[in-house]
């Protein structure tokens, strides 16, 4: 196709790959459309994109493009630690099985740029004292050195590969203020460039908060993100876009959590599973881009793909704002003008494939939970909302609690005086009851990203210290930053001084409390709520709140904007209307009221200005790569492979490609008499499916490290750990609230083994499973697998032994990253369920061959057969829909996975024999 152009800036030559080439009307497809469209043009080759691929996305139209498959390479991709040591760890091993092979272990190398940002291993273990950031900081190298070793290995021994040390930010903040560059520029020659939209790929499922810059990127699992590396499109299905239209403006005190959380239940009741989301409208077009990005963050939470805003002025304001070159400032405006990427009041509307419209103006002050970001709560009925949660059946996502339980009064016993020698051992009581606020925290991306959410936050904080307001002490304050931008604005406007005295020092510069590293409850804390079974509550800035993921102990968790973590730590109860009710009481006994101490947006808009400059990000960032110095100081050493160290329990050469052959097996065969090792209901997540937080001494993965010599002090979580599959394995399905309905009434990570009734630990089943080569399945129901994107809720699944998953519904990424390790996800059809199946969980299952054959998306025919008495047997059959959707996922499902796909053709193209 001939489309190459050139266009001049500043006297400076570009080229670029022309839309307008393509003679179609560009102004009646969606601005994300057409940046996939420029990439599939750019990178056509005739081989793995095809003019045919151009020519259907280019026909891309508003009533549907079924079955269109989008082979899409985005410019970059990028990391954070959690799911980057596994990734990195995949390599390392590909590296060396290519090497087993006979091939050149160095084509085992990023083709794209990869940025690894190290975010997620620091934890709240020191809180409420000046110092806690660098006890936190020192606490996060002890444990995690022999992790960062890798990285640093990475960084040095592979190409287009960058580390961004601990204690910058977290991975979305740091992309949206630093990384992002909105266009990018590559094959620079002389004075010639080529320019393209930068776009991404994550390994985490907020990637999209870069789509409020205008920037199209997502989350996707680590496995599809390394293909992607190595020079694989993602392959995708066109989407429908749903276009968002925003009107008005805001009202006074309400803010952009509070429209995020608003939004985020809207699109779950529409439903827009796989759809993109693009926002138009004058509210849209008015919006600053810090509240844009807060909306796009959400984007996993309210079911797209992404929340996308197209570049406009207020994107070059915010490129301005945040320090970045005024020459790329130039090249983004002129470059998305030209090829009609650029958004303004006078450009025609897009025809979407369905229109929705909110009036800012309604937007209400919000919260959302105790269990899903969904669940939103408008401020004016917390309390009704919280007490009526109580008693509400756990099925029903409530706590089940009976009228006498939920009207008991625990006391909590402190020391007087904990900072002195208490001689006479004089204590106080202090009453708490359900709703109990146990960690209040400032952190997440979503929010911190945000400086007038920041300063609301802080001036909130300095009239409750004027008014004489405190914390109590039970409970556990937090400020964990996005970026260290935040710690200076602060600091120049003297906002940190206040939040300081109301316990919010900053803990740290890493995604903490929002993704469970929230640490440890203090014992008498801890003591109170496991004694009385008491229902605490956790309240924090983030995105998700998930059972069991903020902390085990903290069953009722919140979300909420910055200021009103403040406000609600302050109060120290959930279960408060702070429309009505005090917040506390001044030191002569006055009442104060939250509208005592509300900043105005004047007051808030005044101190942004005075306080955020350019200045502040240009210092941030400048030195970015090597500003940590312990991170420098770790030993490592260019070269081909990684050294394995079979004494590590932190990093292992996973076993999925140890003994892989160069040509791949003849077919998959028939899964036949397999058992269900765990049936689950709806709404499981990959928080549920996933190891995520403390590993427990009696835990299968405990008693692992225990017999390795790891003293339980020292177990770090199983995040820091997931370079290592033998302690992965044993935490699949592990999590303390996840329930089998196998076993009813429990929960926790047990099973039933069959045909024996023993009632174990998941992973010992599964062992027990294997002496017999009994193939395994999972029962579940809908939306299975929301959540973060994790790569190991798909390895630690295949681990052990599960070959498909069975459910009503399945998460994008997750069934996904199924297909990538080689999982077969079935899906019930006509609304079936495998409870009105009759299905038990009891049955031996029978699965088809899956062959070459396979056309994406056909049904086949599940067996199912279960013994009702000795010698007597029923038999159920019903159809399901197999969930591999496109030619490509069958070629990844056929080798066995992704990486052995992209392994067998780079040996292929090294001519390995």
């Amino acid at each position: 196709m001939n489309s190459y152009s050139t266009l001049t800036i500043d006297g400076q030559r570009f080229n670029y790959y022309s839309l307008l080439s393509l003679g179609i009307d560009l102004s009646a497809i969606p601005f994300s459309i057409r940046i996939l469209l420029e990439s599939v043009l750019r990178n056509c080759d005739g081989f793995q994109i095809t003019e045919r691929d151009v020519e259907n996305l280019a026909g891309w139209t508003a009533e549907g493009t079924a079955n269109i498959e989008i082979p899409f390479k985005p410019a970059r991709v990028l990391l954070q630690d959690f799911t980057g040591v596994p990734a990195v760890v995949d390599l390392a091993a590909m590296r060396s099985a290519m090497k087993r092979l006979g091939g050149d272990p160095n084509k085992i190398n990023p083709s794209i740029p990869v940025d690894l940002v190290i975010d997620h291993s620091v934890q709240t273990d020191f809180y409420g004292c000046r110092d806690a950031l660098a006890k936190n900081v020192d606490l996060e190298f002890h444990r995690n050195t022999e992790r960062y070793a890798l990285l640093r290995w990475a960084q040095q021994s592979l190409n287009n590969f960058r580390v961004i040390p601990p204690s910058v930010g977290i991975i979305h903040q740091v992309n949206l203020e630093f990384l992002a560059d909105v266009v990018h520029s590559s094959l620079c020659n002389g004075s010639d460039c080529l320019l393209y939209p930068d776009s991404v790929l994550g390994t985490d499922s907020h990637t999209v908060m870069i789509n409020g810059l205008g920037v199209l990127g997502w989350g996707v699992g680590g496995i599809e993100a390394e293909a992607v590396m190595l020079g694989q499109p993602y392959y995708m299905l066109a989407p429908q876009v749903v276009g968002f239209e925003l009107t008005g403006s805001l009202q006074s005190g309400v803010t952009a959590t509070d429209l995020a959380l608003t939004i985020t239940e809207i699109l779950r009741q529409e439903g827009v599973v796989g759809k993109f989301v693009e926002y138009f409208g004058s509210g849209a077009l008015a919006m600053p881009l810090a509240d844009r990005a807060v909306l796009a963050n959400m984007a996993p939470e309210y079911g797209a793909t992404m929340g996308f805003f197209p570049v406009d002025d207020q994107t070059l304001r915010f490129l301005y704002e945040t320090g970045r070159d005024p020459q790329q400032i130039k090249i983004v405006e002129t470059y998305c003008k030209e090829q009609k990427l650029f958004n303004s009041p006078d450009q025609p509307l897009p025809k979407y494939s369905k229109i929705l419209t909110l009036d800012l103006s309604t937007v209400q002050r919000s919260l959302a939970g105790p269990k899903r970001p969904q669940d939103r709560v408008a401020l004016s009925t917390m309390k009704e909302n919280f007490l009526n949660t109580l008693a509400t059946p756990i099925k029903d996502r409530g706590f089940g609690l009976s009228a006498s339980e939920i009207n008991q009064t625990s006391l909590i016993v402190y020391p007087v005086n904990e900072d002195q020698t208490n001689k006479d051992h004089s204590t106080i009581n202090i009453p708490v009851r359900h709703g109990v606020i146990v960690i209040a925290s400032i952190t997440s991306c979503t929010n911190t990203s945000n400086p007038y959410l920041m300063i609301a936050a802080g001036l909130l904080a300095k009239k409750a210290v004027e008014k004489g307001l405190c914390v109590p002490r039970f409970v556990k304050t937090s400020l964990a930053p996005g970026s260290r931008v935040v710690a200076d604005y602060l600091a120049q406007s003297g906002l940190d001084e206040p939040l300081k005295t109301l316990g919010f020092h900053i803990v740290g510069y890493g995604c903490m409390t929002c993704i469970g590293n929230s640490g440890a409850l203090p014992p008498q804390v801890e003591k109170i709520i496991v004694e009385n079974n008491l229902v605490a509550a956790a309240i924090l800035s983030g995105n998700r709140n998930f059972e069991g993921r903020i902390n085990p102990l903290v069953k009722a968790n919140y979300l909420a904007s910055p200021l009103m973590v403040v406000a609600y730590a302050l109060a120290g109860h959930i279960d408060c209307d702070l429309t009505t009710e005090p917040l506390g009481n001044s030191p002569d006994g006055t009442p104060v009221f939250l509208h005592d101490i509300l900043p105005t947006d004047e007051e808030i808009a005044e101190v942004v200005r005075l306080a955020v400059d350019p200045e502040i990000y240009r210092n941030s960032y400048g030195n970015v790569f090597d500003s940590n110095k312990v991170w420098n100081t770790i030993p490592s050493e260019s070269s081909k492979l990684f050294r394995w160290d079979t004494a590590s329990t932190y990093i292992q050469e996973p076993p999925f490609l140890t003994d892989m052959k160069l040509e791949p097996p003849a077919q998959i065969p028939a899964i036949e008499r397999a058992r269900c090792l765990i049936a689950l209901g709806d709404s499981v997540t990959t928080d549920h499916i996933s190891p995520a937080g403390s590993i427990k001494p009696d835990s299968p993965a405990g008693r692992f490290l225990i017999a390795s010599g790891i003293q339980a002090a020292v177990f770090n979580s199983y995040g820091s750990r997931r370079g290592n599959d033998r302690i992965m394995s044993r935490g699949t399905f592990a999590n303390i609230r996840i329930r089998n309905l196998l076993i009813p009434g429990t929960e926790g990570g047990m099973t039933k083994h069959f045909p024996s009734g023993q009632i174990l630990p998941v992973y010992d089943a599964a062992v027990k499973y294997g002496e017999t080569a009994t193939p395994l399945i999972v029962l579940a129901g809908a939306e299975y697998g929301t959540g973060s994107s994790r790569d190991w809720a798909a390895k630690g699944t295949v681990l052990l032994g599960v070959k498909a998953v069975i459910a009503s519904g399945f998460e994008r990424i997750h069934r996904g990253n199924l297909v990538g390790m080689g999982v077969l996800p079935l899906e019930f059809v006509h609304g079936a369920t495998w409870q009105s199946l009759n299905l038990t969980g009891e049955e031996e299952f029978t699965i088809p061959e899956i062959g070459k054959d396979f056309v994406s998306g056909s049904e086949i025919t599940v067996k199912a057969e279960r013994e009702v008495k000795t010698n007597l047997f029923s038999e159920t059959e019903f159809r399901v829909k197999v969930r591999i959707d496109t030619p490509v996922e069958l070629q990844y499902y056929l080798n066995g996975g992704i990486l052995q796909t992209v392994l067998r053709n780079l040996a292929a193209a090294d001519n390995v024999q």
